[in-house]
């Protein structure tokens, strides 16, 4: 009896501790979520009292109420060039086919050359020389070759997307602990077993802390070629506001391509998360 009790009283802490732990946690959260949008509201209300006042010229910064407008114009009437949806499914589609080739094609590459040093030897000069060419001057140059649609920027996407995740997942295959991997050759494991159960979940943080970054290279290299060369997606829309001298039209795409970047941050985070913990189960 007096055991079942001392149990009962410890599980009892367990769970107030945690309740604790819960409740300051949404705290914190609650107080930076406070903070975030006390900053927003300093920020845009300022811009709009500017340009109310004429502090400002409206013409070159327009204001945060007129971008509003324009985006609700966009959404219910739809842009000259057509529907604001079909601009925002070209872009993301765009962005996410160069990410995940981006990051399939880095992911391999980086292995392959982290575990071959001949590999390493013979390719990586190549790669540094092609990593220190301005990739965006690329863009014409694949808008000739593919044209103007999705396969030139596709084309952008993935080869600002690769370099990142390729050196991240060089590194981290480089970066692996020797002492694991010979014990694991002593209990017998083969270069399959090397890979799947000691490289890859080791160099797994260094390819995940890439994903951010390299979703936003991918989203860059999407708008960009937009912007040089298309007939839909934001980029295109941006383009169409500058050569109109449409300050707000400008901001309205730049608000649109800040809203879908912070989206997809948020997912990738979550991916992160279940793959770390996917690493965990599997050391």
């Amino acid at each position: 009896m007096h055991m079942q009790s001392a149990l009962s009283n410890s599980h009892d802490e367990v769970v107030s501790r945690k309740k604790e732990m819960k409740l300051r946690l949404m705290k914190i959260r609650a107080r930076n979520l406070s903070m975030q949008v006390l900053v927003f509201i300093a920020i845009f209300g300022s811009w709009q009292v500017l340009t109310d006042n004429q502090v400002i010229d409206p013409f070159f910064f327009s204001s945060p109420l007129a971008i509003l407008k324009q985006i609700i114009d966009w959404i219910v009437n739809g842009t000259s060039q057509g529907p604001l949806l079909t601009h925002f499914v070209v872009t993301f589609e765009e962005t996410i086919i160069s990410f995940l080739l981006g990051v399939v094609l880095g992911v391999i590459g980086g292995f392959a050359l982290g575990r071959s040093e001949i590999l390493s030897v013979i390719f990586g000069p190549y790669i540094q020389m092609l990593n220190a060419l301005p990739r965006v001057v690329l863009a014409p140059i694949f808008i000739i070759w593919f044209g103007l649609g999705m396969p030139s920027k596709v084309a952008l996407g993935v080869t600002l997307t690769f370099f990142i995740v390729f050196f991240n997942a060089f590194q981290g295959v480089r970066e692996v602990d020797r002492t694991l991997l010979n014990n694991a050759r002593l209990l017998g494991a083969n270069r399959r077993q090397l890979a799947q159960h000691v490289i890859i979940p080791s160099a797994l943080t260094w390819i995940l802390s890439s994903l951010h970054s390299s979703f936003g290279f991918a989203l860059v290299g999407a708008v960009v070629g937009e912007f040089i060369g298309s007939t839909k997606g934001l980029g295109f829309l941006i383009a169409q506001a500058q050569g109109a001298f449409n300050t707000t039209g400008v901001f309205a795409g730049m608000v649109l391509l800040s809203i879908t970047a912070l989206a997809t941050n948020w997912a990738v985070g979550k991916l992160e998360k279940r793959f770390i913990a996917w690493r965990h189960v599997r050391q």
